[in-house]
């Protein structure tokens, strides 16, 4: 009985730990793709209109700065529970995907060799 229940679970972690394994090969995957798609991106980009790269990259960032404003700062008593519309819900939802996809690449696309 304590045998075949040992083997039991010593298969269970090694299939475990395989599943584990194979994840973190695809998110490093994707997360490869990922970069060489923004940084092909960035490189159409700049080859058709640098000006407008520029342009396009000073509007992001203020985007995001405005987003990281309103999603940091303290809200005014009163209004903790009213929700955020117009400019501000729309800066603030681009700050938390830039922000997440920002994470992502950071834990997954440092160890990627492209």
């Amino acid at each position: 009985m304590g045998v075949r229940r040992v083997t039991k679970s010593i298969g269970e972690h090694l299939w475990e730990f395989a599943m584990e394994a194979v994840g973190e090969m695809v998110l490093s995957f994707l997360a490869c793709i990922l970069l060489g798609g923004l940084a092909f991106m960035a490189y159409l980009s700049w080859a058709v209109n640098p000006r407008l790269t520029v342009a396009g990259t000073a509007l992001a960032g203020v985007a995001l700065a405005h987003g990281a404003w309103v999603a940091l700062r303290r809200r005014p008593k009163g209004t903790e529970d009213a929700p955020r519309r117009g400019i501000a819900a729309i800066t603030t939802g681009f700050f938390a995907l830039t922000s997440g996809v920002t994470l992502f690449l950071a834990f997954y696309a440092s160890g990627c060799n492209c």
